[in-house]
């Protein structure tokens, strides 16, 4: 089946976008591992219409009732990536397979701090990837590493097998891990830091051992909104919010941005009128295409 819009989170942005977008006639499909900030409140006592404290995870699990009394789809998985395909219309892959729409509404939260690890932000475009789709072609025939130990880490991993002579994950300590594709080797050693000259060339660990690489790709925990961004070529800030205007639109076409991934308040109140306006600006674009 092909959506007309896939929403990215089921916090108060993304549901509020999925009302608006299913009452305008759209069939919407909402896209997340239902975790998130909102969960994690535990009072809320500043939102119009509740005389008496609410609980964020109360409110998280009243918008998502609410969205599926109105027949909207939603989806228990991790999104691990957004690109745009030749047919007009987008391609959503996660852990239960991959789902297609004709736009796409991304409101997953804020981006994930860089992880902590010496020589990350010295080797950033110099050997340091945040995205193997938009960077794993300047590495093709050289050796990589990802950084991570999820599902989006093994994404990354399988998708530059095709390109690289050898793909490394670093768990950076972590002994759990998601199982990884055939062909990439995996170390749960403890990284010390990333070093090189003009460029990284090699991985050292707390033990003593390095290892000499060409490249690190960053995938720790579940992708965010600002890798999605890269993927899409969306303009971002400094801080890697998405850039979008007044009515949600953002710099490439049929795709559109609410909540704390963008510049703004993160208030619930905020991410509520964003979400609308991103939900009505999808009917609008696929009522003109």
């Amino acid at each position: 089946m092909i959506y007309d819009v896939a929403i990215i989170g089921s916090g108060p942005a993304g549901i509020s976008a999925a009302i608006y977008a299913k009452r305008g006639g759209l069939e919407v499909v909402i896209l997340s591992d239902f975790k998130g900030s909102l969960k994690r409140t535990e009072k809320i006592e500043n939102y119009y219409g509740f005389p008496s404290i609410i609980s964020g995870e109360e409110l998280h699990k009243n918008g998502i009732l609410q969205a599926e009394r109105l027949g909207i789809h939603t989806v228990n998985c991790q999104v691990t990536s957004i690109e745009q395909t030749f047919a007009n219309s987008f391609s959503v892959k996660s852990t239960i397979g991959e789902t297609t729409a004709k736009s796409v509404i991304i409101a997953c939260g804020a981006p994930s701090v860089k992880p902590k690890v010496e020589g990350v932000e010295a080797f950033e475009g110099r050997g340091i990837s945040y995205c193997a789709v938009c960077d794993g072609f300047f590495f093709r025939g050289k050796s990589v590493c990802v950084l991570g130990s999820g599902e989006y880490a093994a994404k990354e991993a399988e998708y530059l097998l095709n390109l690289t002579t050898r793909v490394t994950v670093l768990t950076n300590g972590e002994k759990k891990y998601s199982p990884m594709p055939q062909g990439a080797a995996v170390s749960t050693l403890n990284i010390y830091n990333f070093e090189g000259n003009k460029s990284l060339n090699r991985v050292n660990f707390e033990d003593g051992s390095f290892l000499p690489t060409d490249g690190v790709f960053v995938a720790e925990g579940v992708a965010n909104a600002l890798d999605f961004a890269r993927r899409l070529g969306l303009s971002t800030d400094e801080k890697g919010s998405i850039i979008i205007d007044k009515d949600g639109n953002t710099s490439v076409k049929g795709v559109f941005a609410a909540g704390d991934c963008t510049p703004g308040i993160n208030q619930i109140c905020y991410a509520v009128s964003e979400g609308a306006s991103a939900g009505m600006s999808a009917i609008k674009f696929l009522k003109q295409a």
